[in-house]
């Protein structure tokens, strides 16, 4: 999707203390307009709708899942648009592949003996082909509802669809093969999204944040505030996390149709306040100091934002709470 991105960081902190609600405005703009066109191209797909949505960590894709849903909805109930009578009523449904992960006991196995969490194969994928199957050809199935804590599905929702109703089916492997070519979804006019964090923020030549290192801020800030682990924690896991994206997911981008870039370039002006003192407190002495100690210098080049300048339903809203 064609967007405009200014990710150096000079204009950055020259927007962000000059006009910062200008930036934000501009920042969330883009962003919005990329969900808006999409949700006007699905809807153009006649019958059931299925909207793909794959990414890697920290990349947005439970805010982009949801957002797409509302913006389908609110274009087919727009005044003047074509076919508006015959779309109105389209309602949108999100199903995360979260809760189809094999319970505890029955989760495929890493060489070491620890459940391998990141592989396609730890989600229950026949129950997700024949939930899959019920919805898009007879328009109904009961969707479960999986509980991390306790590693197990602690109820099941019906879900009814209309004649034009809509599907968002998000999730790291959302894109895979083991996914995308069985027969209940390959029958089906699918839109494959791929969304992620694709732009790094330069001074001159010089990288000054990674994609990665963006993801891994807003993982530190959403870890901390809503799964209780701690920045040092999240840095261990970190590499763990990316291998399994380099194996399961990237071969899978390949397959998308669209690319939704979800950075928004004043977000570190934001995050800095909240992640700084969290890497700050790792002890030098521990192993993920090293990867704190350069996070922590990189965010302190940015000139602070204030957190209550973002917007209420801003995708860092999934991190910042």
């Amino acid at each position: 999707m064609p967007s405009s991105i200014r990710n150096e960081l000079d204009y950055i902190n020259a927007a962000a203390r000059e006009d910062p609600r200008r930036l934000i405005a501009q920042s969330e703009a883009r962003y919005g307009n990329i969900v808006a066109d999409i949700a006007r191209r699905v809807l153009d797909i006649h019958g059931h709708k299925l909207i793909l949505l794959a990414g890697p960590s920290a990349s947005g894709k439970t805010t982009t899942a949801e957002k797409l849903a509302m913006a389908v909805e609110t274009a087919a109930g727009a005044v003047g648009m074509v076919d508006a009578m015959e779309t109105a009523g389209v309602r949108a449904h999100r199903v995360s592949l979260d809760d189809f992960y094999r319970e505890t006991g029955n989760q495929p196995l890493l060489p070491d003996g620890k459940p391998d969490i990141e592989s396609v194969h730890a989600l229950d994928l026949p129950l997700l082909h024949d939930t899959l199957r019920s919805l898009m050809e007879d328009g109904r199935g009961d969707i479960p509802h999986f509980r991390f804590k306790e590693g197990r599905r602690t109820r099941w929702d019906p879900l009814v669809l209309g004649k034009d109703d809509l599907i968002v089916l998000e999730g790291l492997h959302a894109l895979h093969p083991e996914i995308t070519e069985n027969t209940a979804i390959s029958a089906q006019k699918c839109t494959k999204i791929y969304v992620s964090v694709s732009s790094r923020i330069y001074d001159g030549k010089e990288i000054v944040l990674r994609k990665r290192a963006l993801r891994l801020t807003r993982r530190i800030l959403r870890d901390s505030q809503f799964r209780g682990a701690g920045a040092a924690e999240t840095i261990a896991m970190w590499p763990s996390v990316t291998q399994g994206e380099e194996q399961y997911l990237a071969p899978c981008k390949q397959y998308a149709d669209v690319l939704i870039n979800s950075i928004h370039i004043y977000e570190p002006c934001v995050f800095a306040a909240r992640v700084l003192p969290l890497l700050e407190a790792i002890p030098q002495d521990t192993p993920a100091a090293g990867a704190a100690g350069r996070l922590a210098a990189a965010l302190r080049r940015f000139d602070p934002l204030p957190e209550e300048l973002v917007p209420a339903d801003s995708l860092l809203r999934e991190f910042l709470g």
